[in-house]
């Protein structure tokens, strides 16, 4: 590898208007050919830094260059020119236009000044090509496997000549499988020339795949590593400041009595597609039943339809054997159901109202903080200050406005309110995405202390080794349907989940009903 640095951010500081310092004269090296690993708290700077490189912000302090030459990037335009290129997170394709249709938007071949679309077709099989990725240019995007939808992504970067690509939580909804399957792809292009960041919370993955890591905390450079001296330990430790436990020490499973129930659950989205296809499972006090799948193969929909976030679902659900199909939301929550939900922004949290707003959401009109419609304030701010404490809440006080929390601290607060109100059922959707370590390991813990407590958890989740390390026993969705049922999470491993989610392996109906439901 050429140990001539081909990228240089030097001193790059960016402070918000608010007074926010994202960035403090950090650092950051890139060498031709590496895979480079940004790592770090959320709030600890990587998205803005990452921003001020792909010219989203503009650095108050510091200076970029590019092969021994300072460069201004104001905006993603002028870093495409420059030969950089950025995959979100967040895939920014149009479902309805086809890949070729994506991946030529803003540079469209043309032909007597129409879009030449056999020549786009063209362009996006010879990239695919010359970088052994296997895309259909003429399939629709809506219609593709979430793991070639991140490939088209990558190839609308290569056809701009991206030679340094930024790569935002990439593996964050990929099946083992199809993670493998990038990291062949990533090495090709290393091999080829192309720089890599990788940007991740998975510890196991940066080990795996990357060279050279920085890690950021507060704003600031924790320094720059080779990833081989450093253990998943180290970089934990680096990145929060403190030693780091992610694997939770359950005890056996000690299941008591069935408290969800749902028997030929059916659900269609707005179009008329269904979405969850007559799927039935129980789940028990003292018990994790996990949900893993491949995102969009009915898991959301099952989640909404046992909070009574939708009511158009055939088939039965009962929460302590109460049909819930007719309840409020209210009323469903008054049974003791809670409810942690995938989107924490749009559904968790009123992101414009204060922490005390959002914690005492749930419980404001109970006699306990409501006298005849006089809310008790002293009751509520004691109550509200006490559990900005007990979950680790890092605020200036409850009066802070949520939207000026980190991801991690709006996640606290979101497990704060359905955590404290003694729920006998938890619906967790997701409960450690895009949170950094100390984080994780804080929520991950809470979810198994409920449960020995006596609480039943829903637990869905994209991070296969979070449904592996809380769940006691698992259920794999796979186009709509349960493809297998395992009572026994603890005897399952990521590669086997991988093979029912994709619809490899699978049980049969007869025996999955046998064994999901408890009659």
């Amino acid at each position: 590898m050429n140990e001539q640095p081909i990228l240089l951010m030097e001193n790059i500081t960016k402070v918000y208007s608010n007074g926010f310092v994202a960035n403090q004269d950090v650092f950051f090296s890139l060498k031709k050919g590496e895979i480079h690993a940004l790592a770090g708290e959320n709030g600890a700077g990587k998205s803005t830094l990452m921003k001020i490189l792909f010219g989203e912000e503009v650095p108050d302090y510091g200076r970029i260059l590019l092969n021994n030459e300072e460069v201004k990037i104001d905006n993603p335009m002028t870093a495409i020119r420059y030969g950089i290129g950025m995959v979100h997170q967040h895939f920014m394709l149009a479902p309805s236009l086809t890949v070729a249709e994506n991946m030529i938007m803003g540079m469209e071949p043309k032909r007597l000044g129409l879009i030449d679309s056999e020549k786009a077709v063209k362009m996006c099989r010879e990239v695919a090509e010359k970088y052994n990725f296997s895309v259909n240019p003429v399939a629709k995007v809506g219609s593709l496997p979430v793991g070639v939808k991140q490939k088209v992504e990558i190839l609308k970067a290569l056809l701009r000549g991206a030679k340094i690509l930024i790569l935002d939580e990439p593996t964050a909804v990929l099946t083992p499988q199809e993670t493998d399957e990038l990291f062949v792809q990533l090495k090709l292009l290393k091999e080829n020339g192309h720089t890599i960041i990788f940007i991740s919370h998975k510890l196991k993955e940066i080990k795996q795949i990357c060279d050279r890591i920085t890690i950021l905390r507060h704003g600031k450079s924790m320094g720059e590593y080779e990833v081989k001296d450093l253990s998943e330990q180290d970089i934990s430790k680096l990145m929060v400041g403190r030693d780091v436990v992610l694997k939770e020490d359950k005890g056996e499973v000690k299941r008591g009595e069935r408290v969800l129930r749902g028997r030929d659950l059916c659900v269609q989205d707005d179009w008329g597609k269904a979405m969850v296809k007559k799927v039935s499972f129980d789940i028990c006090k003292r018990e994790i039943l996990g949900v893993a799948g491949i995102e969009g193969n009915g898991q959301r929909e099952i989640a909404e339809a046992v909070t009574g976030l939708i009511k158009h679902y055939n088939g039965n659900i009962t929460v302590k054997n109460h049909d819930i199909s007719k309840e409020s939301i209210r009323k469903i929550r008054d049974l003791g159901l809670s409810h942690i939900p995938e989107d924490r922004m749009t559904y968790g949290v009123s992101a414009d109202s204060s922490i005390l707003d959002n914690i005492i959401s749930n419980r404001f009109y109970k006699k306990e903080y409501n006298n005849s419609g006089m809310l008790k304030k002293k009751k509520i701010f004691e109550e509200v200050d006490r559990l900005i404490n007990d979950y680790l809440v890092k605020c200036d006080g409850r009066e802070q406005t949520v939207r000026m929390l980190s991801g991690g601290n709006i996640q606290k607060v979101v497990v704060a309110r359905e955590c404290s109100s003694q729920p006998d059922i938890i619906v967790v959707n997701q409960p450690t995405r895009g949170i950094d370590v100390g984080a994780i390991e804080f929520v991950r813990k809470h979810l198994v202390e409920l449960r020995d407590m006596g609480a039943a958890l829903l637990l869905i989740s994209a991070d296969l080794n979070e449904i592996l390390e809380l769940s006691d026993s698992i259920i794999v969705m796979c186009q709509g349907k349960i493809s297998g049922y395992f009572p026994q999470a603890k005897e399952m491993t990521e590669e086997e989940l991988g093979y029912y989610m994709l619809g490899v392996k699978h049980q049969s109906e007869e025996d999955l009903r046998r064994a999901c439901c408890e009659e």
